[in-house]
């Protein structure tokens, strides 16, 4: 280590439990982020901070205005000309540490390519906004015996628990997929800035001890945040949630290897269609009222349709989706994300 890095990182080394020895191994470490969004910004932010020796970044979405309140890597620049924010990401990060290497894809992660970008990594962090895609991570991971650590928040609540190799699992705690719209989003209940950061922190702190040799099966903790008002707390998902989980106990990688959602562009018509590999019956009338956050909700026994920021999303009650106003897949992904959740 140069002088300059032994500066630069010396308040981290001085902090007993990370030491010298601590930092070599973060310097030598390659970790994954999919998700450059509130949470994942400020994880990569913090990685590159910390001095993790490689960063491989994924996210399918664009910068916009209304991320800036609690994204932290983006700029008025970025919102303005809509940059991809994998690029905007890789951008900012090499300008805080040059000497990680980063590597930013725009793309959508599913169970057809995720085998391949988890590859060479050491650990991954999930800043990701829906299930379906956590739930492949949390298969994917297990078979390749690499530790995640999930998060998630919305309003001013979040949720962390890392998952190792000798622990618990995602699904040990929640077995199956929550149901499309069950679960509130950002766009759908809002969220501040300190509960994403907040989650994001105790992310980090757990990637570092994971890193540095201090976080094995038996230290894992599902975290719960909330930040307004303030309150923490702390269970051991093998004692006090775990549950007979499909992966752990029975060995299934049931979304691995589940045909991840189709996205069809319909020539001519500005629209893509989504069709889930996992299909199931929607609650339209539920769907509905949360729906209209965005605008006027029409519906009938068969479907429901919602306009919101010049797209058209229209839900089907076997689960399929259309949403007009892009022929881009994954921006339909990520305006049906924001919109439904998993």
């Amino acid at each position: 280590m140069s002088e300059a890095e032994a500066d630069r990182y010396s308040r981290q080394v001085r902090f007993a439990p990370i030491g010298a020895a601590g930092q070599e191994a973060i310097e030598r470490a390659s970790v994954g982020v999919i998700g450059l969004g509130a949470l994942g910004s400020v994880v990569a932010e913090q990685l590159a901070r910390a001095g993790v020796g490689a960063l491989r970044l994924i996210d399918r979405d664009l910068v916009e205005f209304s991320n800036l309140q609690r994204q932290t890597l983006y700029d008025e620049d970025d919102a303005r000309r809509r940059l991809p924010k994998a690029v905007a990401a890789e951008r900012r990060l090499k300008r805080i540490n040059s000497r990680t290497a980063i590597q930013a894809s725009v793309d959508d992660l599913n169970g057809s390519n995720i085998e391949a970008w988890l590859d060479g990594l050491d650990l991954v962090m999930d800043g990701l906004d829906n299930f379906e895609t956590r739930f492949v991570l949390n298969d994917a991971c297990r078979k390749a015996q690499i530790p995640w650590i999930y998060t998630a928040a919305v309003g001013s609540y979040g949720l962390v628990m890392p998952v190792v190799p000798d622990g618990p699992c995602l699904r040990c705690v929640v077995e199956n997929m929550p149901a499309a719209g069950s679960s509130p989003t950002c766009d759908t209940a809002g969220v501040i800035a300190p509960a994403t950061a907040a989650v994001a922190s105790v992310a980090v702190a757990a990637a570092l001890r994971r890193l540095t040799g201090r976080l094995g099966g038996g230290d894992v903790r599902l975290v719960s945040i909330d930040v307004w008002p303030p309150r923490f707390q702390s269970l051991r998902p093998d004692a006090d949630l775990r549950r007979a989980c499909p992966l752990c106990d029975q060995g299934r990688l049931e979304y691995l290897h589940t045909e991840p959602v189709r996205a069809i562009t319909m020539c001519g018509r500005n629209a893509v269609q989504l069709i889930p590999g996992s299909r199931s019956e929607l609650d339209l009338d539920t769907l509905g009222r949360s729906l209209e956050v965005f605008g006027p909700v029409e519906s009938n026994e068969f479907l429901l349709r919602c306009a919101t920021a010049g797209f058209e999303l229209t839900l089907f009650r076997d689960g399929r989706a259309i949403v007009r106003g892009t022929e881009e897949p994954s921006v339909a992904k990520a305006v049906y994300a924001r919109m439904v959740g998993s």
